[in-house]
């Protein structure tokens, strides 16, 4: 999931004249390592745990670090594209994305590892916005700029799928440090590229909202390690209640802090609208529940079922091929079928598949038991991300509609990274309580445990989209609420 923004007015106004599609290539090729790399070690998961002596709950950190940091400075850093001039600051966010790559390929313990993820969240959090608006500013308003923004969404979408297939090919036949280690050439080459095709824009007056965005960061980051913490430790840690403590503090402070600020990150004013405050909502459950389904269904294909590295990834593609064909379908749908019946029935099939995955064993099959919960995700958030969207940016003021597409993909990145850490804490606790010696059985009581979990943020999920749809006036004639097209924002998972 990345960071996208949508372009300020009158961005036309500095349009670069110089080879528009090399400019493309640099964004599209940004987009796709920025999107890869939140996918491309999940499937190394297992072999990255014995080669760095990870615990199971503290694996989960390999993803998290990456999602808190990118997730949390997403908005700091479009601001830092309009104060400080776009080109610039791309070039200073791939630049740190590409030394934090080589830095965690070589990483020897898991404390530099995770550095080196949170280090590459700060670089993809600086350059990503950055790219979309100078996307924006080399295509004018009209069929060109469709096309481009066409090819950014294909490959925003498709980037999760080419991750999980590229990190098992990494990790089966190198090793999984590659799926770090292939960013820095391609890092250097986007640098020098830039340079040499990116028109520098003027840079705006304005201030930094610094203190909000370390607060919000650090207070998610706070919550989601209480919660990781408790599946070893237990509640009643005072480690625990520390971590709790302080992210409550600082959640406090962050919303004192944007009440106050003359540029706040997110303005509170955002949140008024039921309608949206509940679209972002259902966004984070949403993708709580994906982000779960693809970590533990990664230590089951692995673990239970002895799959490969490279095989565990093509499994998923039933799932990231119904994805990448709804980012085709859905917004020609959308135009024909009122949206909010397309959300409902793909929150409908995702909370069937959650369903389906607890049901999994040890003597589960792929064919039997994986495939058909695949497909269901893969259809029903197809379904969901679009029209959802659409529905959080209805009726927003034109000078908030940056940060309202921005809430989006940050709500993503958090809630991914908060939903895995409480799902973390529910597997740890059940691998801990189970009965059984054996340590296939073992996690597959921890997985199925945690997809119970990723069950009631599923079923709080389709609650909340029925609450913001309101299906019961389709039958009185009742006109739905209008849902407009969609910021450019990632809807890939």
């Amino acid at each position: 999931m990345s960071a996208t923004s949508a372009a300020p007015a009158g961005a036309d106004s500095a349009t670069p004249d110089r080879r528009p599609g090399v400019v493309l290539a640099v964004i599209l090729v940004t987009q796709l390592m920025v999107i890869l790399d939140g996918t491309v070690v999940n499937i190394a998961m297992p072999h990255i745990q014995q080669a760095l002596d990870f615990s199971p709950s503290s694996l989960s950190w390999v993803q998290n670090a990456y999602a808190l940091a990118f997730g949390g400075l997403l908005l700091l850093g479009a601001r830092a594209g309009d104060l400080l001039g776009r080109r610039r600051v791309f070039v200073t966010g791939i630049s740190i994305f590409t030394l934090a790559s080589l830095l965690g390929g070589l990483a020897p313990n898991a404390e530099l590892l995770l550095a080196a993820r949170v280090l590459q969240g700060i670089g993809g959090a600086i350059a990503a916005p950055a790219a979309l608006t100078l996307l924006m500013l080399t295509y004018r308003e009209g069929p060109e700029r469709m096309k481009a923004l066409g090819y950014y969404s294909l490959v925003s979408s498709g980037g999760g799928s080419v991750g999980l297939v590229l990190g098992g090919m990494l990790t089966d036949w190198v090793s999984w440090r590659w799926g770090l280690f292939i960013n820095v050439p391609i890092g250097i080459a986007l640098v020098i590229a830039a340079r040499r095709v990116l028109t520098e824009t003027a840079p705006e007056t304005g201030r930094f909202d610094v203190a909000g965005a370390l607060t919000s960061t650090l207070g998610i980051t706070s919550l989601v390690y209480g919660f990781i913490r408790v599946a070893e430790v237990g509640w009643s840690s005072a480690e625990v209640l520390v971590a709790f403590a302080a992210g409550v503090v600082l959640l406090v402070s962050f919303v004192l802090i944007e009440r106050r600020v003359s540029h706040p990150i997110v303005p509170l004013r955002l949140l008024r609208s039921p309608v949206r405050s509940a679209s972002y909502l259902t966004m984070l459950l949403v993708v709580g529940t994906m982000f779960g389904m693809f970590f533990f269904l990664t230590q089951y294909l692995q673990g239970v079922l002895a799959m490969s590295p490279l095989a565990a990834g093509l499994a998923f593609l039933p799932l990231t091929g119904l994805l990448f064909a709804a980012s085709r379908v859905v917004p020609k749908l959308v135009a024909r079928i009122d949206g909010a019946k397309l959300m409902l029935l793909g929150s409908v099939l995702v909370t069937l598949g959650t369903v389906w995955l607890t049901r999994l064993g040890a003597d589960s099959t792929y064919l039997q038991d994986v495939v058909g919960p695949l497909l269901l995700f893969g259809a029903g958030a197809g379904m969901i991300f679009i029209p959802l969207v659409g529905r959080a940016i209805t009726g927003v003021a034109p000078e908030d509609s940056g940060a309202a597409s921005g809430m989006l993909n940050v709500v993503q990145q958090v809630g991914g990274a908060l939903g895995l850490g409480i799902l973390v804490t529910i597997f740890g606790t059940a691998s801990r309580n189970s009965t059984s010696t054996i340590p296939r059985e073992v996690l597959v009581d921890g997985v199925h445990a945690a997809f119970v979990g990723a069950l009631v943020y599923a079923a709080v999920s389709l609650a909340m989209i029925v609450f913001t749809v309101q299906p019961w006036k389709w039958f009185r004639n009742e006109p739905a609420a209008p849902v407009e097209a969609p910021a450019v924002v990632d809807s890939h998972v």
